[in-house]
């Protein structure tokens, strides 16, 4: 493996995201060092709240473009809250944002054989040229790599018909009412669910840096590209084996140490 340490950065507002138990998965697959740190967002340099705000997306159906931040949208970076569940989230253009990372970490750490996985609430998003829009991502590859814990829970689809039902619904009692109807189909906030799945994006992470494949097309595979939640709870929940392609790349990844 190219990678000798990888560095985890943890989420404060998602404690369902352990990571040392994080750890003690990744070390018992593949010969690195983990190291555990506190969330990256959490600075004492003012100027990196001015240059997250900068990341955010203010027009969903145009390419990103930077904007001057407002002393509100630095304030709510540096506040850090949890926004799971609120109806407007921030939204932030996830490449803009891993090059805002990337300014932080500090330079003797920028080499190839140190790769950094930041797990965050913030929602990351990339354009797609094919419908002129952004889509929610779970996982910003490369490095460093961003988990967006809250695009695990909105980028794979909940069930056709839920979606369905729910332009039907002209008031709040009733969206919740169909929620209700669907529970457990779907990852909701603080879903005790979230933890293996995330260890699931963490491996397709580890996977994209060592071998420039970060999916899987084999839903019976744990680095399977999920596009419905019911995929995702099957490969990562359900299943959590690797195909026999996959299988023999991580084995051979533990031999070269």
């Amino acid at each position: 493996m190219k990678t000798a340490k990888i560095i985890l950065y943890h989420e404060p507002t998602v404690q369902e995201i352990q990571l040392t138990e994080m750890q003690k998965f990744i070390t018992d697959m593949f010969p690195v060092e983990i190291e555990l740190r506190k969330n990256f967002f959490e600075s004492s340099d003012e100027k990196i709240y001015e240059e997250i705000a900068n990341a955010r997306i203010f027009d969903l159906k145009k390419q990103f473009s930077r904007h001057t931040p407002s002393i509100k949208d630095i304030h709510l970076e540096k506040e850090n809250r949890d926004l799971s569940g609120e109806e407007t989230m921030p939204l932030y253009d996830g490449f803009e944002l891993q090059r805002t990372i990337a300014k932080f970490i500090p330079t003797d750490e920028k080499t190839d054989n140190v790769l950094h996985v930041i797990f965050t609430n913030k929602t990351t998003c990339t354009f797609d040229d094919n419908d002129f829009r952004y889509h929610a991502r779970a996982l910003i590859g490369s490095n460093p790599t961003i988990i967006s814990t809250t695009g695990i829970l909105e980028a794979p689809a909940k069930p056709k018909q839920y979606y369905l039902d729910l332009v039907t619904c002209f008031s709040k009692e009733s969206a919740e009412e169909i929620r209700g109807k669907y529970k457990g189909e779907f990852l909701e906030p603080h879903d005790s669910r979230l933890h293996k799945i995330a260890e699931g994006y963490l491996l397709q992470c580890i996977m994209y840096y060592e071998t420039g494949e970060a999916f899987c097309e084999d839903r019976e595979c744990r680095l399977f590209n999920a596009h419905w939640q019911k995929d995702l709870f099957y490969s990562q929940i359900e299943k959590r084996k690797f195909c026999k392609k996959h299988s023999k790349i991580i084995d051979e990844l533990k031999d070269q140490v």
